[in-house]
């Protein structure tokens, strides 16, 4: 849910003329070119790699616990490396040069987190856990000085849509390559090979952020990072160097994270051991999450820059909260898939105002240090969530009675989601009148925004056809 990637190389001694130089795309124009491209192969690492880390984990019977915890430390300890390479920034001759070592650290690290488990698998799962932490130290030492570059190169009111864009880049790349692994996967368990279908997808992960590298390797020069003349230690920039407002907007997205957390670990067990869904099922499961957002990040983009990132949050962390408390009333496949799709259509808005709202409510030159700041804020909160969740799972029984009803799914884990929902109903109703839009944008009341939302507008549009049509 968070902007982890990469940006552009410096190619300051590529040995260009300047004749040759002067016909090639502007630095702006190649980084912005850059940023698009390298989510494509981004895109293919996730959906092909990341998003099936926890399913490689069951493959050496990995607890709830330990499921919680890769879930969790790898994030948590990854969102210091953005601390660090907010400090050593002014090493690098420019911001390019600093993401290019960050893509080969991750390229590289796909190596342990396969090798690694396979060695040793009675240890597998905690030596999966340790490898995940390296790749994700590597992603987040990446992100501050890339969030940094590429909101320099775009105006304020072009942010949601340029990142919509990339965004959906990487739901279109990343659907693809979730149905080719689940299908992949599904071949390989029914030869019970399954390990080589997930050595075949880790590897094509490596080498796809590999790819990157070389991608980035080719980017014009950029300009050096710009330095305030005083440098202060991040508590400070907390306390004097932002406003109330983004301290309070901190407080939300670190409880929202909190509270997506205490579900969001144990679906993969839900699905795989509790449903006994076939390899291919699960990754359609996740791949309608991607549809969604592919169909509808262009619109919140829009809705965004239009109306502002806060009214943004107002409605997609709402809806986002009654979408697990679902869970309870279902188990068949296609109610499953239709409501991890609404899930990916909420998640794509919720996503991109969390991101980009960041952006608008520090100066320019504060942004890496924002980006930093805000991922250790929800990289702690995503512990306490799988932590609060790991618990739950040891306390909350398997069957409810309401009254003449009696609720008993096939676990304990349909009321998890349920609470998790719960948990974000709380913290969006309390927190989000807390703060406020920091842009000048567009003023409207919230019963006629609700008809400028995705889907919503699009029906209504399809219906003034038909009226007038019919007319």
């Amino acid at each position: 849910m968070t902007a982890r990637h990469a940006s552009s190389h410096s190619a300051h001694s590529n040995g260009q003329d300047p004749d040759h130089c002067s016909t090639s795309p502007s630095p702006q124009e190649s980084g912005r070119r850059f940023g698009i491209r390298d989510g494509l192969f981004q895109a293919i690492a996730q959906g092909g790699g990341e998003h099936y880390l926890s399913a490689f984990a069951l493959l050496f019977h990995a607890s709830p616990f330990q499921l919680s915890v890769l879930s969790a430390v790898p994030q948590l300890l990854g969102t210091w490396a953005q601390l660090v390479s907010v400090k050593i920034s002014p090493w690098f001759p420019n911001r390019a040069s600093h993401v290019y070592w960050g893509i080969i650290g991750q390229s590289v690290s796909w190596i342990p987190i396969l090798v690694l488990p396979l060695l040793w698998p009675e240890q597998g799962p905690w030596l999966l856990i340790a490898a995940v932490a390296v790749y994700f130290l590597f992603t987040n030492f990446t992100a501050p000085a890339w969030n940094s570059l590429i909101t320099d190169l775009l105006e304020p009111n072009e942010r949601g849509a340029y990142f919509a864009r990339r965004s959906r880049t990487i739901a279109m790349t990343s659907f693809i390559a979730l149905s080719l692994a689940g299908a992949l996967l599904s071949l390989f368990e029914h030869w019970e090979l399954l390990w080589v279908g997930f050595a075949a997808m880790f590897l094509t992960a490596g080498l796809c952020r590999s790819a990157s590298a070389v991608v980035l390797s080719h980017v014009g020069d950029l300009p050096r990072h710009e330095q305030r003349t005083s440098s202060t230690g991040f508590l400070v920039f907390l306390r004097t160097g932002t406003s109330k407002n983004f301290r309070r907007f901190l407080l939300f997205s670190g409880l929202m994270h909190a509270a997506v957390l205490v579900a969001g670990p144990f679906f993969v067990i839900y699905l795989l051991q509790d449903l006994h869904l076939a390899h291919w099922q699960y990754g359609t499961w996740l791949a309608a999450g991607i549809i969604g957002q592919f169909l509808t990040l262009p619109a919140w983009g829009q809705f965004g820059d239009r109306f502002g990132n806060k009214a943004l949050l107002s409605f997609t962390s709402l809806l986002v909260a009654f979408l697990p408390m679902l869970y309870v009333f279902g188990t068949t496949w296609p109610f499953l898939i239709t409501v991890n799709f609404f899930g990916g259509v909420m998640w794509a808005g919720l996503g991109l105002g969390l991101n980009n709202y960041v952006f608008d409510a520090v100066e320019p030159v504060d942004r890496g240090k924002a980006v930093a700041v805000a991922s250790i804020v929800n990289a702690i909160g995503w512990a306490m969530g799988t932590v609060i969740g790991s618990l739950l799972i040891d306390t909350i029984p398997s069957s409810l009675q309401v009254g003449t009803l009696t609720l008993e799914p096939v676990s304990n884990l349909p009321f998890i989601f349920f609470l998790s929902g719960l948990f974000r109903v709380i913290v969006s109703m309390t927190l989000l009148r807390t703060f406020h839009e920091p842009r000048q944008v567009e003023q409207r009341a919230h019963h006629r925004l609700l008809w400028e939302l995705p889907l919503l507008k699009s029906l209504r549009q399809l219906s003034r056809r038909a009226t007038s049509a019919d007319q």
